[in-house]
């Protein structure tokens, strides 16, 4: 049974080990701070994919020609180029979550943060891969596919191409913020090697042997990486960008806009994401955003859905099929597209974050994102 007399003992005649013992012990950890901004840009930047898959369809429903349809065409050319910040920004996000935000304090809860972003990924690879089948749409057979998925993004799942790049910058970032920390992970480690030589293996194993080997898309450019530790500068910030400053950002946006939407019309459809008309936006986007207050009776909601944002975004595709392009008709005159545009835009967005708050009702959150 503990007595009050042992901490007597270990004070001193002066009475001074107590505070020597309390000088000496640390601190608990400051509470992590909740960016309510960071939420909105998530949700943002969401809303921005889906919106740039869905002017894509009209893009190809008219043969990225405007003489198959002058509305649909520039309807889809402005609606996606507008959207162009959004995988820079997702970059930029999980550049600051790593190393700012939530930074991960042992190996094991970055090799977490991987499953958690894995195992949706996979499971939403098959259910794209089964979808097709069940309508004849894969070009190759499905088990074929599935191999071919294990190492990079598939048709009808083009989507998740993102994951590819984007899970190992989340591995290499949180390599080096555990080695900062006096860590030695050892296993994250090994997995940024075999990361790295696995598309040249591959090839060798092509070499030798002549079979076909699937490509590789795991991995990053230079361009991800810089958004990614760009992005974690920037959202670091401790206050909002100055009033005085926000219609010269918001000016600047759309003129990076304007420049995108040249691109991909007179250059090259899609625009590179390190092109820096996208950059340009991207960093708009981020700095009117950033710090941005939202109102307190927002935030509930704002957050809510912010977590669905990786559900909505696994699902939207599924919609966009059997909605967009089923009612898309590329002759719609301007008005049309004025009415029928926003209608199936809001469709798809209201359809992506439905089902993913129902199954997170569900608790199947973990399994489909």
């Amino acid at each position: 049974m503990p007595t009050n007399t042992a901490p007597t003992a270990a004070v001193s005649e002066n009475g001074q080990g107590t505070a020597s013992a309390a000088a000496t012990a640390e601190p608990p950890p400051p509470a992590r701070e909740h960016r309510h901004d960071i939420d909105l840009l998530r949700l943002v930047a969401s809303c921005a994919v889906i919106t740039t898959h869905v002017s894509a369809s009209l893009i190809h429903a008219v043969n990225q020609r405007e003489s198959e349809g002058a509305a649909v065409y520039w309807t889809g050319f402005v609606g996606d180029s507008t959207m162009a910040f959004a995988v820079p920004v997702f970059f930029a996000i999980a550049g600051w979550a790593v190393i700012s935000g939530a930074p991960p304090r042992t190996s094991g809860r970055l090799w977490q943060r991987l499953r958690r972003n894995l195992v949706p990924m996979f499971v939403w690879t098959g259910i794209y891969l089964l979808w097709a089948w069940l309508r004849d749409r894969n070009e190759k057979p499905m088990t074929d596919l599935a191999v071919d998925s294990l190492f990079d993004s598939v048709e009808p799942a083009y989507h998740l191409w993102f994951m590819y790049a984007y899970l190992p910058i989340v591995v290499m970032l949180g390599f080096v913020v555990l080695l900062r920390a006096g860590a030695r992970p050892w296993g994250l480690g090994l997995l940024l090697m075999g990361l790295a030589g696995l598309g040249p293996a591959l090839t060798t194993i092509h070499e030798i042997t002549g079979w076909t080997m699937p490509r590789v898309g795991w991995g990053f450019g230079t361009y991800s990486v810089i958004y990614a530790v760009g992005g974690a500068f920037l959202l670091a910030s401790a206050s909002a960008v100055a009033t005085r400053y926000r219609w010269p950002l918001a000016l600047t946006g759309l003129a990076a806009v304007a420049g995108i939407v040249w691109y991909n019309v007179d250059i090259h459809y899609v625009i590179p994401n390190a092109h820096p008309f996208v950059a340009v936006l991207s960093v708009c986007v981020v700095l009117l955003l950033i710090r941005v207050r939202v109102p307190e009776h927002r935030r509930p909601l704002v957050n809510k859905l912010a977590n669905a944002a990786l559900g909505a975004y696994l699902v939207h595709v599924l919609f966009i099929e059997e909605i967009v392009v089923r009612l898309l008709e590329p002759d719609w005159s301007g008005l049309e597209t004025a009415v029928f545009f926003p209608g199936l835009l809001l469709a798809t967005l209201a359809f992506s974050y439905a089902v993913s708050l129902l199954w997170g009702r569900l608790g199947l959150r973990r399994t489909l994102g």
